[in-house]
C-alpha cells in the first residue's frame, strides 16, 4: 500500500508537471505579460517554467527584445507611415492559417 507521502508527491506533481513541460503555456504568458497584467499565480506558473526551460527563455528575452525595438520605432517615427505591403500581410496571414489547421 502506497504512503501517504508518496500520494502526496503524485498529487502535487500532476499539475508542477503541466506548468513544467508546457511551452505553449509558458509562451502565451510571456506574451500576455507584454501586453497587460498576468495573475500571481501565471506569473509564478511563468517562473517556475523558465527555470527549467532554456528555450522559452530565449524566447522570452528575444520577444522582449522585439517589443523594445518596435516601441522604439512608433516613438521615433511617431509610426507616421509605417504600414506593412499588402502582399506581406496575405502571405503572413496563409502561413498563419496554414499553421493554426494543422
Amino acid at each position: 500500500m502506497p504512503s501517504k507521502k508518496l500520494d502526496m508527491n503524485r498529487t502535487m506533481m500532476g499539475p508542477l508537471k503541466k506548468i513544467i513541460y508546457n511551452c505553449k503555456q509558458a509562451t502565451f504568458l510571456i506574451e500576455k505579460r507584454a501586453f497587460g497584467k498576468i495573475s500571481f499565480r501565471e506569473w509564478i506558473e511563468l517562473r517556475i517554467h523558465l527555470y527549467g526551460c532554456s528555450f522559452c527563455r530565449l524566447y522570452n528575452e528575444q520577444s522582449r527584445s522585439i517589443n523594445t525595438m518596435v516601441k522604439e520605432l512608433f516613438r521615433s517615427s511617431g509610426g507616421a507611415g509605417l504600414r506593412l505591403d499588402d502582399n506581406y500581410k496575405r502571405d503572413l496571414q496563409e502561413r498563419i492559417d496554414k499553421e493554426l489547421n494543422k
